[in-house]
This record gives C-alpha cells, structure tokens and sequence, in this order.
C-alpha cells in the first residue's frame, strides 16, 4: 500500500509485530486527511464535462446576458475564492466541494482568458453588438500573448512547488499549503486552457470539430505514453489536465455557436442546463462512491504486502 509522503515518518518506527495493525492505522488516517480525488476514468469524465460547462456557462454571463468580460470576471473569481474557502476549510475529500471548485476555475477561465486575449474590434463582437458588455472591453493580447504569460505563471507555480519539496501526486496532497498551490495551478491552468481552444477554434482553422477533434488525438498519445517507464505519470497527469480544458473550450463552442460558424446553435443557457444537470448527477455518484468507501475497507482490511 502506498503511503503519503506525509505520512512516511511514522511508518519507519513501527515494529514488525505491528505492521498489520499499523497498516490499517495509516489506511485509516489517509482515508480522513485525502482532501483530492483518485485520478480514474469517472474523473476524466467529469473533468472534461465541468470545462465544458465552464465555457457554456462563461459566455452565458459575458455574452448571452451581456454583463461582459469584466464584470463577469470580477463576479466569478468571487465565486471561485468562496468556493475555495470551503474546499480548504472541509477536512476531507468531498465530491461536491471538489469539483464546484473545478467548475468555478473553469468560468472563471474562460472570462479571464477571454477579457485578457479579446477587444471590441469586429472579429469578437456578434452580430449587432457595439460592446463587449459593461467595463473596460478587454486587453487585446491575443492569444499567443495571453497563453504564453500563462505559461509563464503556470511555469512559476511549479517551480515553487517544486522548491518546497512536496509531492505532485494529487492523492498524496494532504497539508494546505499543498492544496493552495494544486488550485493556483489549476486556475492558471483552465484559464490557458481556454486561450488554447479559443486558437484552435477560431484562429487556427480547424474549427470546433477539428480542435476536439486535435486535442483528442493528442490525449489518446498521452494515454499510451503511460506505459511507458521514461515518461513520469505525473507529469503525465498535468499535461493531460491542461489539455482536457482546450477540449471542453472547443465541446462548448461547437455545442453554442452558430451553424455558420460550425457549431450546432444549441444556445448557452440550454447548453449549460443539461451539462450542469451531467454534471450534478456526476457528482452525486461520486458521493455515494466516497461513501461506501469507508464501509467497504472495513469490511476488507489490507491483505499482508498488498499495494493499493
């Protein structure tokens, strides 16, 4: 079984006579202290539909209602901020918590991403608009400017990280200074993850389809790289989390936008309802899952040598 890297200190003064015990003591203690979810396919899934419910749900305020890129920015990193709160102050993994947080990096993102790389010239106005909302009308970077300050910031995160010793493996986060800088970098993240597909499906000219349909492909890459001891997991783990968010960017627009434009006219307020109510019953499963956790190491202790 592996043990957190938190935990390891009280591993190494435990006799032999005690190692059974002592196993189920450090399952028990991981089981409270995990604040973050075990990476399966479940969170894949729900990864990709709370980015995509990010996008619809961003340009549902900034567009749709014409509050605009600033004010709605302002209105949902306030979001974001509470919802962290209550995610650092809950003393154990709680799917809800989790991933409402994981949605209001990605509405927050993609108005950041959108405010930071948009101006009010033609290109970024539909039809019949002479404003990008109420407020400043954006900083006009663009999106190779705006994505490689991300990635500068994003670079910045992980090297702080880095320097204070702590792991990376999102299951082994316990303490909160870890967990700080797991959100700085998913924030961060989902915000170049929109700026990435936004290029890709306005400025590149692959289109919606084409852009998911490019992300795709190189997500599949990664999947088969995992078998391959050279490249680490983690890193992995995180190229694959910047790169869900340009897939859920490219799913939302082609879902929203118009026919003309290569999307299927869905519309942002239905578009959003039906991922919210994916997503809430996403969420749900997971609850009951964590849950019966607990019931189900209890009624199965840890086999001698076993590993998780």
């Amino acid at each position: 079984m592996e043990i957190p890297e938190a935990l390891t200190d009280t591993d190494t003064d435990t006799d032999m006579d005690a190692a059974p015990t002592h196993r189920r003591t450090v399952a028990a203690v991981k089981s409270v202290t995990k604040k973050l979810p075990e990476v399966t396919l479940a969170f894949w899934i729900m990864k990709i539909a709370a980015t995509t419910l990010g996008e619809t749900a961003g340009d549902l305020f900034a567009q749709t209602l014409k509050l605009g890129y600033f004010l709605t920015t302002i209105a949902l990193f306030l979001i974001f901020v509470v919802t962290l709160v209550v995610q650092l102050r809950c003393r154990r993994y709680n799917p809800f918590f989790y991933w409402t947080v994981i949605l209001s990096t990605s509405t927050a993102g993609t108005t950041m991403s959108d405010f930071m790389n948009r101006d009010a010239s033609t290109k970024y106005l539909a039809n019949g608009a002479t404003s990008l909302g109420w407020g400043p009308q954006g900083l006009g970077l663009g999106y190779p400017a705006g994505a490689a300050i991300l990635i500068s910031v994003l670079v910045i995160i992980f090297a702080v990280w880095k320097l204070t010793g702590m792991t990376f493996v999102i299951r082994d986060i316990v303490s909160f200074r870890g967990e700080a800088l797991f959100w700085s970098a998913i924030l961060v993240s989902n915000t170049l993850g929109t700026s990435m597909g936004d290029f890709l499906s306005d400025s590149s000219g692959l289109g919606y389809a084409g852009g998911a349909a490019l992300v795709t492909g190189v997500l599949l890459v990664l999947v088969a790289l995992m078998k391959a001891p050279a490249v680490p997991n983690v890193l992995l783990f995180w190229i694959a989390f910047v790169l869900t968010r340009p897939l859920g960017a490219t799913a939302g627009d082609f879902l929203t936008k118009p026919v003309a434009k290569g999307g299927l006219d869905l519309g942002t307020p239905g578009s959003s309802a039906v991922l919210l109510a994916v997503l809430t019953g996403l969420m749900a499963y997971a609850h009951l899952q964590e849950r019966r956790r607990p019931a189900l190491s209890a009624s199965s202790p840890p086999r001698p040598g076993a590993r998780d």
